[in-house]
């Protein structure tokens, strides 16, 4: 029984992630799939670029909540004994990935999805809020001084292992912060493209005061 338990909400957190947020949205509302303008991405940043602010934040908010919703899944395991309260973080980190990887590739939609970054902070609040809304600050910093969301991302990404190392934040399960480099690389790679975009000066600004549909 445990084992199924286990087996189902894994599954669960995965297709929570997969919720295609964006291209619903986009479809439901406006007429349009939202792959098929701005970068072809399916996250909150390009609808942010191709419908404005609202339908943005929209995204953006309910990305993170998937993110969390499906790393608390984990504490049912507990709830339930179906596993010991030391080994919580493991199950949480599993459950957070599925769910950042359903994003990126979710089964709902052809497996062409966003970059998993807001589900990626929404894991975090879930497992260490304190580190993540630091990390939250520290995007929003460096999206303020430079205007590129994909730098901010990564930035903030890597900021959160890097956080976990101080006396402050480190934990007593160093997996955290391992899996929290692992987590920035997976970000990285889900950015190649804007990486080599702002290696050459080509990556576009965010027009922080967007607040109308294109």
């Amino acid at each position: 029984m445990d084992v199924l338990l286990i087996a189902v909400l894994l599954v669960a957190a995965y297709l929570i992630g997969s919720i295609c947020t964006a291209v619903w949205l986009g479809k439901s509302y406006y007429g349009i799939d939202i792959r098929q303008h701005g970068s072809g991405n399916s996250g909150a940043t390009n609808t942010f670029r191709v419908l404005g602010k609202k339908p943005g934040t929209i995204v953006m908010l309910i990305d993170i909540f998937k993110g969390w919703a499906a790393t608390s899944l984990a504490n049912l395991l507990v709830v339930f004994s179906a596993i010991e309260a030391d080994n919580l973080i493991f199950y949480q980190l599993i459950m957070g990935a599925l769910a950042v990887v359903g994003h990126i590739f979710p089964v709902y939609e052809k497996f062409k999805g966003g970059k998993g970054v807001a589900t990626l902070l929404g894991m975090m609040l879930a497992i260490q809020p304190e580190v993540a809304l630091l990390c939250t600050v520290i995007f929003v910093i460096v999206l303020f001084t430079s205007k590129y969301v994909s730098l901010g991302s990564m930035i903030a990404a890597l900021a959160f292992p890097v956080l976990m190392l101080l006396p402050r934040f480190s934990p007593d399960n160093p997996i955290l912060i391992i899996f929290g480099f692992v987590l920035f690389a997976v970000v990285v790679l889900t950015h190649r493209k804007n990486i080599n975009r702002l290696l050459h000066g080509e990556e576009s600004k965010a027009n922080i005061h967007l607040g109308k549909r294109r």
